[in-house]
């Protein structure tokens, strides 16, 4: 029997959030990568201005508050993400300058070049790579900064199955050279770029998502759509262990013009 392609988006809300915000990252990501990306940035003082849009549950919220001055408004649509930022942010000490609200990344509360720097990792493909440069660069102070992680195709040609399944997903996955080009046009001079290490999905992403799985299905007594979702989210990662040579995660970052 042909497997059914689902998207998150076609699940109950409640559904995605439950699965989720326990995790400490919604993406394939981890704290030495978003240092990394850091040190691309340069420095910022007290009264700069971040938004960290798509912020999940802040996983990479709480480094950028760790290793940079300045304010932080993370932003995700999910309000249970939302509470466990806020949450996070108080136990760490950084409510002070860190405040997480509930928010559409496609109607951002920002001021024309208001911002000093824009952070997506593992978010921006909720509303289009190419879409979220062209937006949110308004927002941005002539010389700020975007730093975004995309899903990237590291060939130009690969297996139907893993072609299919992104296609499906994104079909704004494309190769690193066009992702580089798209920011240029967007008017950005890219500074930077760098693909995500394996363990990023692997021991950050798939593993929690895995141990997570069965009290997921418990709440919701396994139900079909519970099942359906867990064995999404397990054949991601069976694809990935596959086709990793393919494809990946890859750190954009960009000045503005």
């Amino acid at each position: 029997m042909k497997e059914e392609l689902k998207l998150i988006a076609d699940f109950d809300m409640n559904m995605i959030e439950d699965f989720f915000s326990p995790l400490d990252r919604q993406g394939p990501g981890s704290e030495e990568v978003t240092k990394l990306a850091l040190s691309f940035v340069g420095n910022l003082s007290p009264e700069s201005k971040i938004a960290d849009i798509g912020c999940g549950a802040g996983g990479q919220t709480l480094t950028l508050a760790a290793n940079m001055r300045g304010k932080i408004t993370a932003i995700d649509l999910l309000p249970k993400m939302i509470a466990r930022v806020n949450d996070r942010m108080k136990q760490h000490g950084f409510s002070d300058r860190v405040s997480g609200i509930t928010g559409s990344m496609a109607e951002l509360p920002f001021k024309e070049n208001e911002l000093d720097l824009i952070w997506a990792e593992g978010s921006i493909y909720n509303i289009g790579y190419e879409r979220g440069l062209n937006e949110w660069k308004k927002f941005l102070k002539p010389g700020g900064i975007i730093a975004v992680s995309e899903a990237s195709w590291f060939t130009p040609t690969r297996p139907e199955e893993i072609d299919r399944f992104w296609t499906f997903h994104y079909s704004e996955i494309d190769l690193i050279s066009t992702k580089v080009k798209q920011m240029e046009q967007a008017g950005y001079t890219p500074a930077a770029h760098f693909v995500l290490p394996e363990n990023c999905w692997t021991e950050n992403f798939f593993r929690p998502a895995q141990e997570h799985a069965e009290s997921f299905l418990q709440k919701y007594k396994y139900s079909d759509d519970a099942k359906t979702f867990v064995t999404g989210q397990l054949n991601e990662s069976n694809l990935y262990q596959r086709y990793k040579s393919y494809y990946g995660y890859v750190f954009y970052i960009g000045i503005k013009n």
